[in-house]
């Protein structure tokens, strides 16, 4: 069995308050994603989507203090275990990133070319007909028009799914065996968000690549994406293969992000289902289920005990109480299908 490109093993972080406390962001994650492979990681704001990825890059804000414990492994090596020198040569050739925002990402006084080659200079040294080459190249390999001009342009002279390219050039400059895109197509609209992503899943495709791809579309993730893994308050609540979790969900709070996708074909619904409440304050502990609070389903156990992982199906599961089945309770309504994708 080959390893796999990143293992993620009861992972915790937490972040340091103010006022010294930690606050618990994530709880026992375990995740794993093969070369080649797609990961979907899906949930609302606050559910720990882009902690999870900027534990595994080892980036957090300058104003943050993280602490974690577990293991995030690239191809066997522990991340969390790695010295800064180590965590710096990994950054760019082992594991890349693509932002959501690329206005704000992107340097806006530094000219293109430069913060493509950006990895490539920090290794060695290029001179500057040698960096307008490269960058040129790997502009052209993400489909950005003009590609010899456009890397001597600025950021703010580009378009947002330009820029977005240019991001995702700047990825893949190093060759990573890792990519993570957290809401890369957030910022650009409907238009433009298909052709980024299927230039993600080409490229993850030609060279290999794992791909952690983080979304609040559950819906964003179909026919893109192998498996999906939904989190909510910090914790994987279900996982399992793509169309296991959108046909037959096993947890609640997955039935209802999909009742909320909004779709083009059936009966026409003048109301779009909602989650009732919010997602909860991750600064407060919880003793049972996070979803409790807004699930129709739970009883008193749910508040006061932790979930255990329920087996949905082969690789399906889901950490609930009260686990929905595929033949008596609700269905979250048709399945999603690659025509009603939505982006």
């Amino acid at each position: 069995m080959t390893t796999p490109v990143l293992e993620i093993r009861s992972l915790n972080t937490a972040l340091v308050a103010p006022d010294g406390r930690d606050v618990q962001i994530l709880h026992d994650i375990d995740l794993s994603i093969g070369a080649g492979e797609c990961l979907g990681v899906v949930g609302e704001s606050g559910s720990g989507k882009s902690v999870l990825a900027r534990t595994v890059l080892g980036v957090h804000p300058r104003t943050t203090r993280a602490r974690s414990t577990g293991q995030v492994l690239l191809h066997g090596e522990d991340l969390l275990g790695a010295t800064p020198a180590r965590r710096t040569e990994l950054l760019g050739t082992g594991i890349a990133m693509v932002h959501q925002d690329p206005m704000t990402s992107l340097n806006p006084v530094v000219r293109i070319a430069d913060q493509v080659t950006e990895s490539l200079t920090n290794r060695r040294r290029l001179g500057r007909r040698a960096r307008l080459e490269t960058a040129a190249e790997l502009l052209a390999a993400v489909d950005v028009p003009d590609p010899a001009r456009r890397a001597r342009a600025y950021p703010h002279e580009l378009s947002g799914g330009l820029r977005q390219r240019v991001g995702i050039a700047a990825a893949l400059a190093g060759s990573p065996a890792l990519l993570l895109a957290d809401e890369p197509t957030t910022a650009l609209d409907v238009t433009v968000q298909r052709t980024v992503l299927d230039l993600l899943d080409r490229h993850r495709e030609t060279r290999g690549l794992a791909t952690l791809l983080i979304t609040h579309d559950i819906g964003l993730l179909y026919g893109r994406a192998r498996r999906i893994a939904v989190m909510y308050g910090g914790r994987v609540v279900e996982t399992g293969p793509t169309e296991a979790v959108t046909e037959r969900p096993a947890h609640p709070y997955t039935a209802a992000l999909l009742r909320s996708v909004p779709r083009v074909t059936g009966p026409l619904r003048r109301t779009l289902p909602a989650i009732p409440g919010s997602a909860p304050d991750l600064s407060r502990p919880t003793a049972g289920c996070p979803f409790a609070p807004r699930c129709e389903r739970a009883d008193s156990l749910c508040g006061t005990t932790a979930p255990p992982v329920h087996r949905a199906g082969p690789g399906h599961t889901a950490a609930c109480h009260l686990p929905l089945t595929a033949a008596p309770t609700p269905s979250p309504g048709p399945s999603l299908t690659p025509s009603e994708h939505p982006a």
